[in-house]
């Protein structure tokens, strides 16, 4: 096998208690051709020296301290610097397995492809396994980029930068979306046109650890995160990219904009669904022009299509509705 040369990207901010466990799953890699950027987002603890300490260990990694931009823009960062042919990331509070770059590796030069990824696990904060968000396959598969972004699309593929290994002349220069959520899928259909055929791998070897208050994953159920309005946005985005890159996918494009839509109007508090809200406006208006199109859809169950009319006629009285039922069960 060649030997060329990966870098591993880690965003970080406040994040002591786990990042070395991160730190050294990556280092004890069975591949050891890497460079690990460390990037200190601006933390306000000892993450910042823990980064320099841990450089101290591992004359392969590398720390950039920034003031705090967020993931997207320490990624970013990171990305201008590095210097291996192709890259990879790893969240913070995450590890890996010690064979991963390995399999990911191996995968690209024998598959002939520029981009491959392996299945993840995930577990809680107690240790306890929680349901698989991807199905892994059970044999290596080859996907073209047009079935993976169909994929994508049905909520199936799996669009974390994380659990994969891409040739680092495939990002674009403006790569992760500065100050969004869901940005990781914002990038990968960007890229997806220019990445030809994807391997994915069975093994289950990035292990993502759910930790509350994390990033993505915050524990106040009342607060309304604005990912959701940043996937009505990618929606929008994609299905620009399916009009000009994947003729025939338009339906299930359509299909994934109502989706994500529904998903909003679904978790916006009911105060916050008020006239001057203009996105939730925006949403409800579209929902309402484009009920005829999304019945005839072949695609979108008959229970979407049942959300998709009631939150077209009466969305604040559905939402009230759906609250009610819950505390009910």
């Amino acid at each position: 096998m060649d030997n060329p040369l990966i870098t591993v990207i880690i965003p970080v901010y406040n994040i002591e208690d786990y990042l070395p466990r991160c730190v050294r799953s990556i280092t004890a890699q069975t591949y050891q051709h890497l460079e690990i950027i460390l990037v200190d987002d601006g933390s306000t603890d000892g993450t910042g020296q823990l980064c320099d300490r841990l450089a101290e260990e591992d004359e392969r990694i590398r720390v950039c301290h920034k003031e705090n931009g967020g993931s997207s823009s320490a990624r970013n960062l990171a990305l201008a610097h590095a210097k291996g042919e192709y890259v990879g990331f790893v969240d913070s509070d995450d590890y890996i397995a010690s064979d991963m770059y390995e399999l990911l590796m191996r995968g690209i030069q024998d598959f002939h492809v520029s981009a491959a990824q392996v299945a993840r696990d995930e577990t809680d904060e107690k240790g306890n396994p929680l349901p698989d968000i991807c199905v892994p396959p059970e044999v290596p598969e080859v996907i073209e980029n047009r079935e993976f972004m169909k994929e994508l699309l049905m909520h199936r593929g799996d669009c974390s930068f994380c659990t994969k290994l891409i040739r680092r002349d495939l990002f674009p220069q403006e790569a992760f979306p500065v100050g969004k959520l869901n940005e990781d899928f914002h990038l990968l259909v960007r890229m997806l046109p220019r990445m030809g055929r994807v391997l994915s791998l069975p093994e289950q070897a990035y292990h993502v650890f759910y930790r509350i208050g994390s990033n993505s994953r915050k524990a106040d159920k009342e607060t309304f995160s604005r990912v959701y309005a940043d996937c009505v946005e990618n929606a929008d985005m994609v299905e620009e990219i399916v009009k000009r890159d994947y003729p025939g996918l338009e339906e299930t494009a359509f299909r994934f904009g109502i989706f994500q839509r529904l998903e909003y109007l679904l978790h916006i508090p009911i105060s916050q669904m008020t006239k001057d809200n203009g996105m939730y406006c925006g949403i409800v208006a579209y929902l309402r022009r484009s009920w005829g199109k999304a019945m005839w859809n072949r695609i979108l169950t008959g229970k979407n299509k049942v959300y998709h009319t009631l939150f077209a006629i009466a969305p604040r009285g559905i939402r009230k509705l759906h609250a009610a039922l819950r505390r009910i069960a």
